[in-house]
């Protein structure tokens, strides 16, 4: 657990910079789900929802790079950036299991950098207490 403690700076930069990868969403939405899901959605509706979802998917990797600089803020950024990851990974596997040949990869990252926050977190929080 030390070893994570010590090194937690650096797996929320690794994390922050590929969750900002999604970017490509909100610039390029049908390509973005293309590469992520093999398979796309048409509309003028499905553009603002995906571009939305690469932007706030940016944010969360943002929030992880100012994190892994600012160790104040790392509970609450980390408890958000696990919320998230863990909500995407339920929606995968529970409704869209026929995507995981190409999202699985999303899938076990996120959820490789889901227990590392929750290891980490639960360390910080029993040597506060």
């Amino acid at each position: 657990m030390q070893f994570l403690s010590r090194s937690i700076k650096w797996v929320m930069l690794a994390s922050g910079i590929l969750t900002c990868t999604m970017f490509y969403a909100a610039i390029a939405p049908q390509a973005a789900l293309q590469q992520t899901f093999g398979d796309s959605i048409s509309g003028p509706l499905a553009e603002i929802v995906v571009r939305n979802w690469g932007a706030l998917i940016t944010l969360i990797g943002a929030m992880l790079i100012y994190g892994a600089f600012q160790p104040v803020h790392r509970a609450l950024i980390l408890t958000v950036a696990a919320i998230s990851k863990v909500v995407f990974i339920g929606l995968v596997l529970g409704l869209g299991s026929q995507y995981l040949g190409k999202a699985g990869l999303a899938v076990g990252f996120d959820s490789v950098v889901v227990v590392l926050f929750v290891l980490h977190l639960a360390s910080t929080r029993r040597a506060a207490v």
